[in-house]
């Protein structure tokens, strides 16, 4: 999920400020952002005319409102399906591991392992800022996501006997940084 795109929903719901906007997303997510960070997006959004100001609050704050283009967008990237994307983390860095001599792959996995299973036992935190439904479902989304990756675990250890590690290739390619001259 983008923040970009979290954030041009919440505004298609109505105009908020930086701070407020920042809360909304936490509520409804559980998840925090840094303030820097909503308004660098707010300020790209404003860029691509997906977002305006739409005034100041009592406070003094400005307020921002998604824009038609903006509202459009947001309703598309709900509707939408996503899916994860090639670049997972975990199974890169195992998939990096299976192609160097030496690596420790027995001992990475286990220690992915051991972090899944402690991360399940743990649970869920009580999270007081969603409402049950929204703690259920990111909740479950949790569960759900670690219990697959102890079974894609499972496959790596299947398929590392297969893994043939490598050394560096003697090809190399005909485009580099060249050298700079100290002149």
């Amino acid at each position: 999920m983008t923040v970009r795109h979290s954030l041009l929903a919440i505004l298609d719901r109505g105009e908020c400020y930086g701070s407020q906007l920042r809360a909304e997303y936490l509520k409804r997510t559980g998840v925090a952002v840094n303030v820097g960070q909503v308004y660098t997006t707010l300020e790209r959004l404003e860029r691509d005319g997906l977002v305006e100001h739409r005034g100041t609050d009592d406070d003094g704050r400005v307020l921002w409102g998604a824009t038609v283009a903006g509202s459009a967008e947001a309703r598309e990237w709900l509707g939408a399906a996503s899916i994860a994307e090639r670049r997972d983390e975990v199974a890169l860095r195992i998939a990096l591991a299976l192609t160097l001599p030496g690596a420790d792959v027995a001992g990475i996995v286990a220690a992915q392992r051991a972090a899944v299973r402690a991360a399940l036992d743990a649970g869920e935190a009580d999270d007081d800022t969603l409402d049950a439904v929204t703690r259920a479902v990111v909740a479950a989304a949790r569960r759900t996501r670690l219990e697959a990756e102890l079974r894609f675990l499972d496959e790596v250890e299947r398929l590392a006997g297969e893994a043939t590690p490598f050394d560096l290739s003697d090809d190399r390619p005909r485009r580099g940084r060249p050298v700079r001259s100290a002149g």
